[in-house]
């Protein structure tokens, strides 16, 4: 599982240019999702072989010192609480501020490696005006310049040797499902209720769930691990920013499962918060079930299932391929159907088509609706296979694959939903040059 590492300090430092400096380092790097949850970034870096996950925080509210510590309180004790490493930036321009020094006094009193980077340092003068900022007793900085890029490869440096080490895991190669959603959703109860056993403390208080932990499950003919956000969170700690809280907490959960479970209240509905969680799994091709639990507090009339669904799909358009399951946790309600549903989405996210049966089916849909023509010249697509990876992609080579819009390959995806049943898993489709 990828170390985290998170990026903080007051608005405008350089964060943001920092950020995307280090997550665009290599072309192969996921590329980032910008607002994860409202102006936060999520993305993939890697230097000399070490892979780890980077948030960039957002910038903090400028005002008054209770608006700002209020703030402070929201974000940077919430991005130290989840990350292996923190990455402290300031301004060498505007020098020390108020705002670093509460920073600062809050970096200081936790026991997790903290990377002092201070920004916008282009000049000789810059530099000798940097040797301040070891008054905000952090210890040694790293002098950079995120524009141009100059000292960034030692600031990587400092901050892969930070990283904890990986455990070696021993890959039995099971199927890893993630209990995912927003604070209070019921993800422990369902837990629970699979287990049979009160593994994992349950409260009205959103946030309790602590640590990540897998669990494997053996039942029922069954054989998978459980990606679980567990533990116990102290109440005096849940008073952060809980939309950020459950995305950064899911962020680990999501990376190290093969499908996600999100699971959600009935008498909520669909939220932001849901949607960001759905858009980070789709983003990095997992496939997703969607549990509705709760659904017993639900008044229902005729078309009260239907039209809830309904508004879901509409929510996460275009991917409306995703299964969607009514639970009732407290009542142990459709919480089997809910795993079958996940094994049948595992197996699908799995799914090999051999080469001519996928030319055998695709080619005479395409042949029959080809690829609108575009300047004159029409596309002819020859031949289709699937790439060699963990999670469904598929090459098509044809003469011109410039001109094969964004429509058009949706309309494709559909009708491989329709032929091979894809539900529950992204599909990404390239155009490739014959």
């Amino acid at each position: 599982m990828n170390s985290i590492v998170a990026v903080v300090g007051r608005p405008n430092v350089g964060k943001s240019t920092l950020f995307n400096r280090m997550i665009k380092r290599r072309e192969a790097i996921v590329d980032s999702v910008s607002g994860v949850t409202r102006d936060r970034h999520y993305g993939k870096s890697d230097w000399n072989g070490r892979e780890f996950t980077l948030i960039d925080t957002g910038g903090y509210i400028v005002g008054s010192d209770d608006v700002f510590e209020k703030e402070i309180d929201k974000q940077v004790e919430l991005a130290i609480d989840e990350a292996d490493v923190i990455v402290f930036v300031v301004d060498v321009i505007s020098g020390i501020t108020p705002m670093d020094e509460d920073v600062a006094k809050l970096l200081r009193r936790v026991n997790k490696p903290v990377v002092l980077c201070v920004n916008k340092v282009d000049s000789n003068k810059n530099r000798t005006d940097a040797l301040e900022f070891y008054n905000l007793g952090l210890g040694e900085y790293y002098s950079i310049s995120a524009t141009s890029g100059g000292g960034t490869g030692e600031l990587l440096d400092a901050i892969v040797e930070k990283l904890p080490e990986r455990e070696i895991e021993i890959d039995e190669d099971l199927p890893k499902f993630a209990i995912v959603g927003r604070p209070n959703a019921g993800k422990s109860s369902f837990i629970n209720a699979l287990l049979g056993e009160e593994r994992y403390i349950v409260t009205d208080i959103a946030g309790t769930t602590r640590d990540s932990i897998d669990t494997r499950y053996t039942r029922f003919g069954f054989d998978f691990k459980l990606v679980d956000t567990a533990g116990i969170r102290r109440k005096a700690k849940v008073k952060e920013d809980l939309e950020f809280y459950s995305v950064m907490r899911s962020v680990r959960a999501i990376e190290n499962a093969d499908v996600c479970l999100i699971v959600l209240d009935a008498s909520r509905g669909f939220e932001g918060q849901d949607q960001s969680i759905f858009w980070l799994a789709e983003k990095n091709r997992k496939g997703v079930v969607i549990l509705v639990n709760k659904w017993d507090l639900v008044e229902k009339e005729t078309n009260t299932m239907k039209d809830f669904e309904a508004k879901i799909r509409q929510e996460i358009s275009p991917f409306v391929d995703v299964p969607i399951v009514f639970i009732s946790v407290l009542n142990k309600q459709r919480i089997y159907k809910a795993i079958e549903t996940a094994v049948e989405v595992y197996k699908n996210r799995s799914k090999k088509i051999k080469t001519r049966q996928l030319n055998d089916v695709m080619l005479p849909i395409i042949a029959d609706n080809p690829p609108p023509a575009l300047k004159g010249k029409y596309v002819k697509i020859k031949f289709i296979t699937q790439l060699p990876t963990p999670q469904p992609q598929f090459a098509f080579f044809c003469n011109l694959p410039q001109y094969v819009k964004e429509p058009y390959k949706r309309f494709i995806e559909n009708k491989m939903r329709q032929e091979f049943d894809f539900k529950g898993v992204p599909i990404s489709i390239y155009m490739r040059k014959k």
